[in-house]
């Protein structure tokens, strides 16, 4: 029985997404892709991911325990000032791990699973249909000072429903993103342009 030809176990071409060259239509593009299109573009994806939750946490590390009040009330979970300090390391710590790929899937584990609990939140309390009252929208078109010509056209056409329908399907848009992101990089690692793979030992 004659095996299909592979690539060595072990090689720079036994990348997560490498393809045998006998596979690709044009097989003179595998090395473009096995040794440059593939752990650049997972490094680059790997460092959007990290970094955005760098810059979402960053705030959170600066006042680790401005979550408490959140947590506690709104997410109604216990212990608020574990939770909220928490939150910001692994937001602010977790991404700078994940963007140079240290430890990176159990990081990037942690990180989907909160960013899992955040699209749940998005969904389980949304805004609302409804971002004026009707009393709102009264004083505002007495007193059109108070507006932009913007925020005119966006809130008293419908009482702000459409903008608030944006910022609804923004948080749970970009929360998707992130765990779907973050989920990922568990699944596959850092790649071979990453911390882990330069100490030569990854979980």
């Amino acid at each position: 029985m004659i095996r299909p030809k592979t690539e060595t176990k072990g090689s720079p071409m036994d990348e997560f997404t490498s393809s045998p060259r006998e596979r690709l239509i044009w097989p003179f593009m595998a090395p473009f892709y096995h040794y440059f299109a593939q752990p650049v573009g997972w490094a680059l994806f790997r460092v959007l991911i990290g970094g955005l939750l760098m810059v979402e946490g960053w705030p959170k590390i600066i006042a680790p325990m401005a979550q408490v009040g959140f947590v506690e009330n709104v997410m109604g979970w216990p212990a608020g000032w574990f939770f909220s300090p928490l939150l910001a390391i692994m937001q602010f710590v977790g991404g700078f791990l994940i963007a140079i790929g240290l430890l990176t899937r159990p990081v990037a584990l942690a990180n989907a699973v909160m960013l899992a609990i955040t699209i749940w939140f998005h969904v389980s309390n949304p805004y609302g249909p409804v971002f004026l009252t009707d009393d709102g929208m009264t004083f505002l078109r007495d007193n059109l000072q108070y507006l932009t010509e913007e925020g005119q056209r966006r809130l008293l056409a419908d009482g702000g429903a459409g903008f608030l329908h944006q910022v609804q399907a923004k948080a749970v848009f970009n929360s998707s993103f992130w765990t779907a992101g973050a989920a990922l990089v568990a699944a596959f690692g850092g790649g071979r342009l990453s911390a882990d793979r330069l100490l030569g030992k990854e979980f």
